[in-house]
């Protein structure tokens, strides 16, 4: 049976954050964007532990009024960490509005605009600190795409990628974080669901599923497999044609 050593999990992660520093920004701060989902948080206490609390800077970024902002100040004042609160609505607003003057924008482009300019915004605050910007994705919305290419997706490094949810929760109560946030009900933040609404499946069967092998029903499992395939290229470095001077 599958068990998940925690202790040693945040161990190795705070070593591995520690080597990665030194050989791609020593003494650099790590930034990252502050939900007061658990991803972010958990993320950013491993941040503190490895870094110190000095050398973390978190980012709130609310499309207009983010009804559950008071989670992600809650967050950086049980860290201690240093903040900024940057609304993108205005810009968001202003680029919908020029788009769709030209062409309406599809829901999907409508959707995934705001983590685009959340990314946007996480990388001029950390190019302007030099700073190195932290990837939140879990191993569980990796595997099925549940993430937004060039939005959420991508980072300079990250340190929960290879983590399922479950073990993110578990690395959360570990690390302290309050359990509010650790138990908090995952959402995109964008569409009024829940991760798992969207889906249409839990984080504890797509875990059960990758961790121990444990398969939920045909219908279920399709679904999970269909996903991961269709997103694989997301995880993908973008190809580039291979050509090859001839002599």
């Amino acid at each position: 049976m599958y068990h998940f050593d925690v202790e040693s999990a945040i161990n190795d992660c705070c070593r591995w954050i520690q080597h990665w520093f030194a050989e791609n920004g020593d003494g650099c701060p790590a930034v990252l964007g502050i939900s007061g989902g658990k991803d972010s948080s958990v993320c950013a206490a491993l941040l503190c532990r490895a870094l110190g609390v000095h050398r973390v800077v978190g980012v709130m970024m609310p499309n207009n009024v983010q009804p559950d902002i008071a989670d992600a100040k809650q967050l950086c004042s049980h860290l201690g960490i240093v903040n900024y609160t940057v609304n993108i609505g205005a810009c968001a607003n202003a680029l919908t509005e020029e788009i769709n003057a030209q062409l309406p924008m599809s829901r999907q482009a409508t959707v995934n605009l705001p983590p685009r300019l959340r990314m946007a915004t996480v990388y001029a605050v950390s190019q302007s600190i030099n700073g190195r910007v932290a990837n939140t994705c879990n191993l569980s919305e990796d595997w099925v795409g549940y993430s937004t290419r060039w939005g959420d997706s991508v980072g300079d490094f990250a340190p929960l990628a290879q983590f399922t949810v479950t073990e993110v929760k578990a690395m959360g109560r570990a690390l302290g974080l309050p359990e509010n946030l650790v138990e908090k009900p995952p959402s995109d933040g964008l569409t009024g669901k829940t991760d798992e609404d969207n889906l249409g499946f839990t984080y504890k069967e797509l875990d059960a599923y990758l961790r121990e092998g444990i398969e939920p029903s045909p219908e279920i499992k399709e679904r999970i497999d269909r996903k991961h395939k269709a997103n694989l290229f997301k995880l993908s470095m973008m190809p580039s044609f291979p050509f090859s001077p001839k002599e």
